[in-house]
């Protein structure tokens, strides 16, 4: 009796019947937001296109059926799409067209879907069926973004799309750069892809202060700072320049702005090191999860929180300092390879401060390279990527130096030199 039990419990998904079965509750699952939307075509047709597809991918898998009634059975679906979809056209309504339009091809994503878990593919085609349902239910958020978007705005993100979606895959996965007798082992796409990352972390964080950016210094320090910390340093620097008296919460969007590089530079040296082939570099937790946690402490208790600000970027992403950065990254792990080879660690440390005056998150991309290629241990990695973001610290305190207001200057280099002295502790610690 247990075994009976066991196995009818252990039901692989390759059953035929389990198949089916999932091919229908997928179509289901697509057409509730049809049905819930009074569309022509709701629960019961989209979980008959599913079921229809699924039978016919078993019989051309299963028996000496051609693939003809596979795609007889597709034409049928787009056939009753277009009757749909002209339907639609012929009314009056604009937005009846497009939601015709759009059941239209869901029935034939359904019948993709169907087919997809019938010939074993079941985890793509649940996948297919999350993302077109969620495409679905978030028709008016989508359409307010999308009309949302500047001219500007939409150029950028058309760089970016073609950045990530049309050079990354066309680039190598490695390479050897040899520079008279010293070999140096380049990874292409892991390059541009962090490039892509920054890039992409860039625009997302856009959005978020461009939607939040006036409710409170936390978003717009901390969220600034990821997109583009000279942007906030320069915003508090204007704001103080006009009002002395909001010195102490400008001052805390500069530490967050700090705070939010540090986490960024953590999240790449994590990220890029897991599924590498290498240990995950953790021991960069210790310095800079010091300095994020002391620059939220002086922020919690330095800032009138009362105040907010609102924060002006041009633009979400740029080609041109998209490519300015892969260049930096570029000059940093090569020269950094070299001072490495020719001088030992110490010459990298080095490169990832004069490195880190420019982008912090390129000497971090370098160093976690060369750590991925065996050049350097994880405490060197990890102290090279400290080095780097203090370097940064640094920069920003200096632009702070050129304020009116005395006591924004002071403040800016008293909490800095507190971010540096955790940091600088922190590092100790790893060595020892």
């Amino acid at each position: 009796m247990n075994e009976v039990t066991l196995q009818v419990v252990e039901a692989p998904l390759d059953e035929t019947v389990v198949r089916i079965a999932l091919a229908g509750a997928l179509g289901l699952f697509l057409g509730l937001e049809r049905e819930w939307s009074k569309r022509s075509a709701g629960i019961r047709t989209f979980s008959l296109i599913s079921l229809l597809a699924a039978v016919f991918t078993i019989l051309v898998l299963e028996t000496d059926i051609g693939e003809g009634i596979l795609v007889l059975g597709g034409l049928l679906v787009i056939v009753q799409g277009v009757l749909l979809a002209v339907k639609g056209l012929m009314d009056d309504d604009d937005d009846d067209a497009r939601l015709s339009l759009t059941t239209s091809v869901s029935m034939l994503v359904a019948y993709g879907v169907g087919s997809l878990v019938a010939a074993g593919f079941a985890i793509e085609g649940v996948t297919v069926a999350v993302l077109s349902t969620l495409l679905l239910v978030l028709k008016r958020e989508l359409h307010e973004f999308a009309w949302g978007l500047s001219r500007e705005e939409m150029r950028s993100t058309t760089e970016f799309a073609i950045l990530a979606f049309v050079i990354y895959p066309l680039l190598p996965a490695e390479e050897t750069l040899t520079i008279g007798s010293i070999d140096i082992p380049i990874e292409p796409q892991v390059i541009w892809l962090m490039v892509v990352a920054v890039a992409g972390i860039g625009i997302a964080n856009y959005a978020i202060v461009s939607t939040y950016g006036g409710r409170g210094i936390a978003v717009t320090g901390f969220f600034g700072g990821l997109a583009a910390s000279t942007a906030v340093v320069g915003t508090m620097l204007d704001h103080v320049n006009q009002r002395p008296e909001a010195a102490s919460y400008a001052v805390a969007a500069i530490i967050l702005a700090d705070a939010a590089m540090a986490v960024r530079n953590l999240a790449i040296a994590l990220a890029f090191t897991m599924g590498g082939g290498v240990d995950i570099l953790v021991e960069a937790l210790v310095p800079l999860g010091a300095v994020i946690v002391i620059a939220f402490i002086v922020a919690a208790i330095s800032a009138d929180w009362r105040e907010s600000v609102e924060i002006d970027l041009v633009s979400p992403f740029s080609m041109k300092n998209a490519l300015a950065f892969g260049v930096v990254f570029f000059a940093v792990l090569v020269f950094g390879s070299l001072a490495e080879v020719w001088f030992g660690t110490f010459g990298f440390y080095v490169t990832a401060v004069a490195s880190g005056l420019v982008s912090s998150a390129g000497a971090t991309t370098s160093a976690v390279v060369l750590y991925r290629g065996g050049q350097l241990g994880p405490t060197e990695a990890s102290i090279a990527i400290l080095l780097a973001t203090v370097s940064s610290i640094v920069v920003k305190a200096l632009l702070a130096r050129t304020s009116s207001s005395q006591q924004f200057k002071n403040r800016v280099a008293t909490y800095s030199g507190v971010l540096l002295v955790g940091g600088a502790l922190a590092s100790v610690v790893l060595v020892i």
